[in-house]
């Protein structure tokens, strides 16, 4: 029975991406179940004392605590490496958290972050509330400008993060500019991977060392669980991340992780026929609104760049209007097939007001700062046709007055 052909390296590393999102690290039991196993347990057995403490020393191998290990977990955890090219993964229990355990396992007190000043409000939040409380320091730059990184680099600069495609900008960066750079000076680089995934943009092909992930987004796929994850080499893994994450729990449980493997086996067909519904939305909208921010549109300053670091733009963009905070309530209300909703990466269409949202844990000044204006409006465009979508977008549009 080829219960652990998933799990070969030696198999695993020639299939293509579609089938290791399909098959990558499927580990089946004596039962030889198609479907992945939920391994719901907390904890492990073992035959002898011996044992126990040979698993505990990291003498033998096997499970100890599924804060540790899950052999469900495990398996969501080898597929993702295997589609982001890393040696390893450690999955979390939202994206959030993994955001927090790269800057946390990896800065202390006294160093120096450089981090793209257009992220998730929560990551605003890290670098600029929570990195000061423990003594870090933390400059936000103009990710779109390699030039930026490179003239805030200090000699106790120890981390570049940034999110490409932005949130909800959508700036792109030049990861390979900045990870030159990076590496000039010693510095670790981490890429917040989640509007992408890697069936679109595989960050560490561009110098990357890290690349982290919200699995709540594309990865699962349809608004189901949270999860999160992060890949990286196999000693950054061991022995940056994994002392952080033992003790300090941000686990991911079994039936997350099981679900997540589930959505991953239609990511690559959801993730390109949303970007295709997306772009045909976005020229839609380009001709009725102020501004539309998507790298998939000719109009997008930095459209060369990312047609040549991504497959295709994804299905996430923003857009502006130019009546401010009442105007787009007033079209956020005015929708009657799209869901108001912060989400994304959803198979439904959502949309969503990040200055009000999102964003709103943030000063006005610092969401200014990153160009997130009263106007702009978050869209993810899922798996509906995309004329219905389109109709949806003109008569609410049209009840504004655009």
């Amino acid at each position: 029975m080829k219960r652990r052909t998933g799990q070969d390296p030696n198999v695993t590393r020639n299939w293509k991406p579609a089938t290791q999102a399909v098959r990558g690290g499927t580990a089946r039991s004596e039962w030889g179940e198609t479907s992945e196993a939920i391994f719901l347990s907390s904890g492990y057995a073992y035959d002898t004392a011996g044992d126990a403490a040979a698993r505990f020393a990291g003498e033998q191998v096997g499970m100890t605590y599924s804060r540790l290990q899950n052999p469900t977990v495990e398996m969501l955890e080898q597929r993702i490496a295997l589609l982001e090219g890393a040696e390893a993964c450690r999955t979390m229990a939202t994206g959030m958290a993994a955001m927090t355990a790269v800057m946390l396992s990896t800065l202390s007190q006294g160093d120096h972050v450089v981090a793209g000043r257009a992220a998730f409000g929560s990551v605003r939040w890290l670098t600029d509330t929570l990195l000061p409380r423990f003594g870090i320091e933390a400059t936000t730059v103009d990710a779109r400008d390699p030039q930026q990184f490179r003239d805030a680099v200090r000699p106790n600069t120890k981390l570049f993060f940034f999110e490409t495609p932005a949130n909800p900008t959508m700036d792109v960066v030049d990861i390979a500019a900045v990870t030159a750079i990076a590496r000039e000076h010693g510095i670790l680089t981490a890429v917040d991977n989640a509007f992408a995934t890697a069936a679109l943009q595989r960050p560490m092909d561009f110098g990357a060392d890290v690349v982290a992930y919200s699995a709540t987004k594309m990865m699962d796929g349809q608004g189901r669980v949270l999860a999160g994850a992060v890949c990286g080499t196999r000693d950054f893994i061991d022995n940056t991340l994994l002392p952080f994450t033992r003790n300090t729990g941000p686990t991911l449980s079994a039936f997350n992780a099981w679900v997540v493997l589930k959505g991953m086996e239609t990511l690559d067909l959801r993730i390109h026929r949303q970007s295709e519904n997306a772009l045909k939305v976005g020229a839609f909208l380009e001709k009725r609104v102020a501004r539309v921010n998507f790298p998939a549109l000719p109009s997008h300053p930095q459209h060369e760049l990312a047609m040549r670091q991504m497959k295709a733009a994804g299905p996430i963009f923003s857009f502006e209007v130019e009546g401010g905070r009442a105007q787009a309530h007033g079209l956020l209300d005015a929708l009657e097939l799209i869901d108001i909703s912060n989400n994304i990466g959803d198979s439904r269409s959502l949309m969503t007001h990040p200055a009000s949202t999102t964003h709103a844990g943030v000063s006005e000044e610092t969401r200014l700062g990153m160009g997130v204006t009263e106007g702009m409006l978050r869209l993810n465009v899922g798996l509906e046709d995309a004329d219905d979508v389109i109709a949806d977008l003109d008569q609410a549009l049209r009840r504004i007055g655009l």
